[in-house]
């Protein structure tokens, strides 16, 4: 799927960074719980975003921006991504990549080619269960080819978990933690079921705030950095 969206500039998505943020369409996951559901099932529903007419306006605002956070959807599952970066990057420009990490080969060529400087890599539940967060067989394996190829990359990272009722308990966490074994950054999200995809789940009682905290301090065993945002 094409960019579908573009928004001004924001102070949270890139730490201590001014970005624009650019948003792509469609999904390898179906997660009952994301947060962009018509990003992921109905991207049609919006215009796409020409690509020349977004390097101008990165260009116009070269001046007071840092970068560009890349999210969705999930910006890895199109072809187009690639060359998007490289006129990012020729702008002189600094790149942050939201991804899920089901695609270690994309991610690989994107660090090869130096096209992202911050990877935040969301780890949704333990790499066993993946095939609850989708309507078809998803590859284990290719996820724990990126978490091993991102903790070696180089570059700035942090691996994100939505604390979800039922997907995220303090089991989850220890196996998680076992994946994530030596890692710079976790960060424990704290679920918001307004929005999410699955109506069952828009009603669903986030976990106590005292749980997420314990679920930090258990994190706090196997990585360097453990944050909580959302409480």
């Amino acid at each position: 799927m094409p960019i579908k969206g573009f928004q001004g500039t924001s102070l949270l998505d890139y730490p201590g960074r001014i970005a624009s943020l650019v948003f792509y369409g469609g999904c390898n996951l179906t997660c009952p719980f994301c947060h962009n559901p018509d990003l992921v099932l109905n991207p049609d529903l919006y215009p796409d975003y020409p690509v020349d007419d977004l390097i101008d306006e990165l260009r116009s605002r070269r001046s007071f921006i840092d970068g560009v956070v890349v999210s969705g959807g999930e910006p890895t599952v199109d072809g187009g991504l690639v060359p998007f970066l490289r006129q990012v990057k020729g702008l002189g420009l600094l790149v942050k990549l939201d991804s899920n990490g089901l695609a270690p080969e994309v991610l690989e060529g994107l660090l090869w080619e130096k096209l992202v400087d911050y990877l935040a890599i969301d780890l949704k539940t333990t790499p066993e269960r993946y095939g609850e967060l989708h309507n078809a067989p998803v590859d284990g394996q290719a996820l724990r080819r990126s978490l091993e190829l991102v903790m070696k990359a180089g570059v700035e990272y942090e691996f994100r978990t939505t604390c979800v009722p039922g997907l995220v308990e303090e089991a989850d966490i220890h196996q998680m933690g076992q994946a994530l074994s030596g890692a710079r950054t976790w960060v424990l999200q704290q679920f918001v079921p307004r929005h999410a995809l699955a109506e069952t789940l828009q009603t669903l009682e986030p976990h106590p705030a005292d749980e997420v905290r314990r679920f930090a301090l258990l994190a706090e065993t196997y990585v360097e950095d453990v944050q909580i945002r959302g409480l």
